[in-house]
């Protein structure tokens, strides 16, 4: 994911949710669009160009481990806001929330 692809995912995720997610913090990390949460989470957003949707991932981190807590495959452009805002969540709600798509 290059810069142009993150800020077309930043206005399809919405600047609102952005800034409800993290505060409006978000980085490139390997391609990928990390918002962090805080207390050690963060939700990370990876486009697949060959299917064109995205993964999304709520990822838990102390020093140099990281540990996957839920993963949503498969999503498409209008569901990536609902669903990011979801796995940000994490003291609310289950990860991933039933099937998405």
């Amino acid at each position: 994911m290059n810069t142009e692809q993150a800020n077309t995912l930043i206005a399809q995720i919405g600047r609102m949710n952005v800034l409800a997610i993290s505060g409006g913090r978000k980085y490139l990390v390997g391609g990928n669009l990390v918002l962090p949460v805080g207390n050690g989470y963060s939700v990370e957003v990876e486009y697949d160009q060959g299917s064109d949707d995205y993964t999304v991932r709520r990822v838990f981190k102390r020093g140099i481990k990281r540990w996957t807590k839920g993963e949503a495959t498969g999503i498409l452009c209008d569901q990536v806001g609902e669903i990011a805002y979801q796995a940000s969540s994490f003291r609310s709600y289950e990860f991933p929330k039933g099937e998405a798509a």
